[in-house]
């Protein structure tokens, strides 16, 4: 998953952060969480019918639940879910959307006793600590219970992509978010995902890991776009200013293409079967 460089005296060479350290950046998507709702895309059906034909029962717990995107989805293949969400302002808008929401660090969240057929993490597990993580998603299945975790790779064309990395370079030269490269491989991606399937092993409370992935296409308007962009990490917390000059460059950029591009989106899961008994 994403690594932010750390500064170091001494010229010393930079020591990676994993983005469950920076929980300022995690916390910041409430910022306009109607926004995020309306802008961030869903999931494949074909995901979602995979993870709930493979755990034992209805009961899901979405970590990172966030608006409420892929809870919505289990909701409607016929789930029960339960959301914990640290943002208390996402928590409130998946609540008025009819999800059930506590909130809470997964870490710091307390399950009182109850156990899930299916443990999720939507876009979310990179802010979760990865050993602490696994740890209690296996105390919180059933046995046969599922954990899954999976997100997008969504890079934009390389037309649009680099006039953005050279805008947020420019207006945001401190951010950790600044040094990363227009375009990132989609081997980088599953490398991430390969990470979280060791640390699952390591538990030994699991069965082998699997790795799934679902490619699909979405076509954006300069519009839709330009709406989605401010609810990614790298933005949620830049000022009116900076951002107006960062949407104003990709905007051209998606003009200069005719006004719309189409997004090759792969959607990356890792998943496990608990083991043993409770």
């Amino acid at each position: 998953m994403p690594t932010l460089p750390r500064e170091q005296a001494g010229g010393e060479r930079p020591e990676p952060v994993r983005p469950h350290q920076v929980r300022q950046v995690a916390e910041s998507f409430g910022t306009d969480a109607r926004r995020y709702d309306q802008a961030r895309p869903g999931y494949p059906d074909d995901l979602v019918a995979r993870i709930v034909a493979g755990s034992p029962g209805p009961d899901v717990l979405d970590v990172g639940c966030g608006t409420g995107i892929a809870a919505r989805q289990f909701q409607a293949a016929g789930c029960a879910v339960l959301g914990v969400e640290p943002d208390p302002r996402m928590a409130g808008f998946a609540r008025a959307r009819g999800l059930g929401v506590e909130v809470a660090t997964f870490e710091a969240w307390e399950p009182a006793g109850r156990t899930f057929d299916a443990v999720i993490a939507a876009q979310s597990w990179h802010w979760v600590d990865p050993v602490t993580g696994a740890v209690k998603a296996a105390e919180v299945l059933r046995p046969r219970g599922r954990l899954a975790i999976f997100g997008h790779v969504f890079e934009p064309p390389a037309e649009v992509a680099e006039p953005f990395a050279a805008a947020y370079r420019r207006v945001a030269p401190d951010s950790p978010f600044a040094g990363r490269p227009a375009r990132r491989p989609l081997e980088t991606y599953r490398a991430g995902y390969a990470k979280i399937a060791d640390t699952i092993r390591e538990t030994e409370r699991f069965g082998e890991p699997e790795q799934w992935r679902f490619d699909w296409e979405r076509s954006y308007t300069r519009d839709q776009w330009l709406d989605l962009l401010p609810t990614t990490g790298g933005l949620t917390r830049l000022d009116s200013g900076r951002l107006a000059e960062i949407l104003g460059a990709v905007g051209n950029a998606i003009d200069a293409l005719g006004g719309s591009f189409t997004m090759h989106y792969t959607t990356l899961a890792t998943t496990a079967v608990r083991t043993g008994t409770p």
